[in-house]
């Protein structure tokens, strides 16, 4: 019998995909209490603490109990600004993130990282989201489960031209390569959280789609 996690972290909870695990885990009688700091304040709930202000230093100030960590952070080069502005969101806060959080004593880190990631690759994006999976690697978590979707589906507050223009024709490729509903992805990680396992785990978006469906 496997026992979910009750203390649940949460970076990201305003994102596609974070929204959507946090409905989940508000719902989920298993789940005691969310900590999920964002930069706008979310609709009051029992089971949440929202901290509102700059993520990178709601992070630095993290406290309280944690068992269970999800990171569902991530932007694009075009909407942070520059290549520095997005290796923050994408690397840097997720790194620091982990850090913090095994200092609460959690010992089950789920992240999103991206189709295509490899710390070798020639593209930024990929080289980025690689060198992030090495880094939290390093960090020895008891168990680290990074997942990799293809193009995320869904209605974002702002929309991403590039996935606007991409969603339809990433609807019908083969496999790993198809485009993945955000809803989907949140619900293969909260499956995943609460199943039993240890040290790394990277999951691919078909297997995502299996889990999630």
């Amino acid at each position: 019998m496997t026992t979910a996690p009750r203390h649940v972290l949460l970076a990201g909870a305003t994102g596609l995909t974070g929204r959507k695990l946090l409905a989940l885990l508000l719902e989920d009688d298993s789940v005691a209490h969310v900590y999920a700091p964002t930069r706008h304040a979310l609709p009051p709930h029992p089971k949440l603490e929202n901290p509102v202000g700059m993520v990178s230093h709601l992070i630095a100030q993290l406290h309280g109990q944690a068992d269970t960590v999800f990171c569902c952070l991530g932007t694009t080069i075009r909407q942070a600004g520059s290549r520095e502005a997005f290796r923050m969101v994408d690397y840097d806060l997720p790194l620091s993130l982990g850090k913090h959080a095994r200092a609460l004593g959690a010992s089950h880190y789920l992240v999103i990282s991206a189709l295509g990631a490899d710390a070798s690759s020639r593209l930024f994006y990929n080289r980025t989201k690689g060198e992030l999976e090495l880094a939290l690697q390093k960090q020895e978590w008891p168990r680290l489960t990074i997942v990799r979707p293809s193009l995320l589906l869904g209605a974002r507050h702002k929309p991403r031209m590039g996935e606007v223009f991409a969603a339809p024709f990433s609807r019908v490729l083969p496999g790993r390569w198809r485009g993945i509903e955000a809803g989907t992805v949140a619900t293969a990680m909260w499956r995943l959280a609460k199943a039993p396992g240890s040290g790394l785990r990277i999951v691919a978006s078909d297997e995502l789609q299996q889990l999630g469906s």
